[in-house]
């Protein structure tokens, strides 16, 4: 934390009193907290209350890393955005409602990816790292951009009814440092075995579930106060209503020595130039339509999204594409399209590997690019 201590005003105490009053908190606490500097990944599902609860605790300043706008089909579960900032930056409205909420903390905005390039130099400015990401790139990139700036990450993720907490990377009295993300996770799992949330759902209430013990754990490591989560990895299931606790042992085979090409390392774009499918542009399709020309489209999503929008192509969720292959034609331009290019990708090489398709076009972009350049009053979500 920084050398130069800040001292609580007088209104500054009486804000904070329901603190001060615990006697394992006091003002010592809450002035580690206003003297502390603190990263969040991620304005999201997980930030929105993330942001919230330590803005209300009065952490000194809080630093938002977000490039994404205020999306629609946010607003089941991103509480901190309403309706009416649909289309406008995550990261600056979080900062106006939080600054809303309490007027005596700093709020920086980093608009910006968080990528390999502006890692370190992003974490290094803080005291600590809060992870609000929903994608393994990303995660992979905060956990070792942690360790090799010496910053306590403190991690949250959430699936469908399913939520996990933990701190990696914790400093200890004795200035060793806790297990990180790696030690949990060396390697993510494949691409694919593992949906998004915009892929397989969230239950709404569940970032709120989650992103206040995210919350509480980024209070508990800042100020000392209770036994965080460093060394075990907390899980809840929300449809059952059950908790457990696994124990993380530090593995002495983990090396971080520098920042990785984490979309490769996740395996988001193939390595193998033959992993690579023919792609057509949203434009290429419009064109094919007017002039109506002979091509069939298989849209690879789920019911329910295909509900949402559809470009009128067969549906054949991704799950049953092999066992369908008797409605996919061999003798035309076929294009295959899901909601971000990346389904439908998986299904082409399917295709190709297994049943010998060599006709087989992907749709770039999917739905998203189709509403952002074609048909920009298609729904997203």
């Amino acid at each position: 934390m920084s050398n130069i201590k800040n001292t609580l005003s007088p209104a500054e105490l009486a804000r904070y009193s329901r603190h001060i009053i615990i006697p394992e908190f006091g003002r010592e606490g809450q002035e580690k907290l206003k003297n502390a500097k603190v990263l969040v990944i991620g304005s999201g599902g997980l930030g929105s209350p993330l942001l919230l609860y330590l803005a209300a605790a009065g952490v000194g300043t809080l630093g938002i890393v977000d490039f994404d706008v205020i999306d629609d089909s946010n607003l089941q579960r991103q509480v901190l955005f309403t309706v009416d900032e649909v289309g406008k930056s995550k990261a600056q409205t979080a900062k106006k409602r939080i600054q809303a909420l309490n007027p005596y903390i700093n709020v920086v905005v980093h608009e910006t990816r968080f990528t390999k390039e502006n890692a370190l130099e992003l974490v290094e400015q803080y005291d600590l790292v809060a992870d609000g990401t929903d994608n393994f790139p990303t995660r992979y990139l905060v956990n070792d951009a942690c360790v090799l700036a010496g910053k306590t990450n403190v991690y949250a993720s959430i699936y469908r009814f399913e939520g996990q907490v933990s701190v990696f990377n914790y400093e200890n009295e004795d200035g060793t440092r806790g297990p990180n993300y790696r030690d949990l996770f060396p390697t993510p799992p494949p691409p694919g075995l593992v949906p998004s949330c915009s892929e397989g759902g969230v239950l709404g209430v569940l970032p709120g579930i989650i992103g206040s013990m995210q919350a509480s754990e980024v209070i508990k490591a800042l100020t000392g106060v209770g036994e965080p989560l460093a060394g075990r990895l907390f899980l809840f299931d929300a449809a059952s209503f059950s908790t457990r606790v696994l124990k993380v042992a530090k593995n002495p085979e983990t090396k971080i020595t520098e920042l990785i090409n984490y979309e490769q390392f996740c395996g988001i774009f193939p390595d193998a130039e033959e992993d690579a499918v023919k792609e057509i542009t949203v434009q290429e399709l419009d064109s094919l339509r007017n002039l109506k020309e002979d091509f069939q489209l298989i849209d690879v999503r789920e019911p329910y999204e295909y509900d949402i929008a559809n470009l009128g192509g067969e549906l054949i969720p991704l799950g049953e594409v092999l066992r369908n292959t008797a409605k996919i034609s061999k003798d035309k331009k076929v294009i295959v399209h899901c909601r971000s290019g990346k389904r439908s990708a998986d299904a082409i090489r399917d295709l190709e590997t297994l049943h010998g398709y060599t006709n087989l076009y992907n749709l770039k972009g999917g739905i998203l690019a189709h509403a952002k350049e074609i048909d920009t009053t298609m729904p997203t979500y």
